[in-house]
């Protein structure tokens, strides 16, 4: 049973997250709020919407292991499995604003978490110091991009398709958006449930359940969503947008977790995991400055190295 209640929770926060993006959009769009916002709030929160309820789930359960792993595995899985299989399919133009706004944003986010995280526990003011930094961030990034010109507003809406598809009435998009949520709640406690009952039963660190299964279930929208637009050769991914997640991952869910309950750090996660999380977000930095694009080489590394880590995983399980 705990196998299914583990799938039927992946299950469930993919669908409800779906959901809920849609609903949210559609009433965003109702509101007349910019497709700019939309897409730079909106979505940004429904593709992270599963690390959210996942990790305060596991906080207010007693499974700190999991909601910081969770976190810690999806950072890693988003640049080294899922970036690595995207430019697999369809190298990447990394544009400027990655180099020089997002990936030392993301930095900041990670070194932030390694310092609250020294002492082995994330406090309340800790989280709102993270959400706020966020809250900011996210400011001046709609601020700037509002003195953009008129032209790359209107090119920017047209190549947005996820936003200009929904054309749902409002109290649809309010339905979707509820069913959205309740179907994220559901399908964190089964899969936490799953998570856990799967580990005791094999006598397994839940740090290695929520690194692995949890964290790759709840970065299975990025990864769907990445995989299909590399398959249609839609050269408007950008690395930013898996950057992105990552920030929203550190500063917004261990942020918001860590203002509704205190979350301790298991001295594994912090003593290894940490340091495969601030590695590849380094080793991102290079791969974006040599050369145009991040290529087929790049992403056979991302993956190999994504490959290594779960492999040390199993080992130290065995």
């Amino acid at each position: 049973m705990d196998y299914f209640w583990l799938i039927l929770g992946l299950a469930t926060l993919v669908v409800g997250g779906e959901f809920l993006v849609r609903g949210a959009v559609g009433i965003a769009k109702k509101a007349q709020i910019s497709t700019l916002v939309i897409g730079m709030t909106v979505i940004s929160f429904g593709t992270s919407a599963p690390e959210l309820f996942v990790s305060i789930d596991s906080a207010f359960e007693g499974n700190p292991d999991i909601a910081i792993g969770n976190v810690v595995g999806s950072n890693i899985a988003n640049i080294a499995l899922v970036l690595g299989l995207t430019v697999l399919i369809f190298p990447i133009v990394v544009d400027r604003n990655s180099k020089v706004v997002d990936w030392p944003m993301m930095m900041l986010a990670t070194v932030l978490f390694w310092l609250f995280s020294m002492d082995y526990m994330i406090e309340w003011w800790e989280g709102a110091i993270l959400f706020g930094i966020l809250l900011v961030f996210t400011y001046l990034l709609i601020r700037n991009s509002r003195r953009q010109t008129k032209r790359a507003k209107a090119e920017a809406i047209e190549e947005d398709e996820e936003i200009a598809n929904v054309k749902d009435k409002i109290g649809l998009s309010i339905l979707l958006t509820i069913i959205g949520l309740v179907g994220l709640y559901f399908g964190a406690e089964w899969l936490i449930n799953g998570a856990v009952g799967i580990a005791e039963s094999f006598q397994m660190e839940k740090r290695i359940i929520a690194i692995t299964v949890v964290a790759f279930g709840t970065s299975v929208p990025e990864l769907v969503t990445s995989a299909v637009a590399a398959f249609k050769k839609e050269t408007d991914i950008s690395v930013g947008n898996l950057i992105g997640s990552n920030i929203f991952n550190i500063m917004a869910v261990i942020g918001v977790t860590g203002m509704v309950h205190p979350i301790a750090v298991d001295e594994k996660i912090f003593n290894v995991d940490f340091w495969w999380m601030i590695g590849i977000a380094v080793a991102l930095l290079p791969m974006m400055i040599i050369g145009k694009k991040i290529g087929r080489f790049k992403g056979a590394l991302l993956l190999g190295t994504y490959i290594v880590y779960i492999s040390i995983l199993v080992i130290s399980i065995q």
